[in-house]
């Protein structure tokens, strides 16, 4: 097997990358965005930089096969749901949902919510 992993997205900072394709399929994560906003702007914070980073290997949202959510408070759920069902239009990807405490600027009134990603990108 002869299969290459690249990275992309690389931040030294924080000793991560934002997505790595291997293996037929690319893994993405710490997707967030508007911090400091409502959860319903962070939420679609998020999946801009999803979107920004699946873009990256020429991937839409109907590649992504699997979603970790991530909430300060859970109950945010349906609005979370909402906002799915406008971007990923029926093409919905498996997911689970967990409750944190961030280690994040900001405690409560900062980051609401986050989601790594599994995307499907083929052979």
């Amino acid at each position: 097997m002869n299969e290459s992993i690249e990275r992309f997205d690389i931040c030294e900072e924080w000793a991560h990358s934002g997505i790595i394709r291997a293996g037929g399929f690319c893994f993405l994560n710490y997707c967030v965005g508007n911090v400091g906003g409502s959860v319903e702007e962070q939420i679609n914070g998020a999946f801009d930089e999803m979107e920004k980073r699946l873009a990256m290997c020429g991937l839409t949202f109907e590649n992504v096969v699997k979603m970790d959510c991530l909430f300060r408070d859970i109950w945010n759920i349906p609005i979370m749901e909402k906002v799915i069902k406008e971007r990923f239009k029926g093409k919905y990807p498996a997911r689970k949902s967990i409750q944190t405490e961030f280690a994040h600027n900001g405690g409560e009134k900062g980051l609401q919510f986050q989601v790594d990603a599994i995307a499907y990108c083929g052979k």
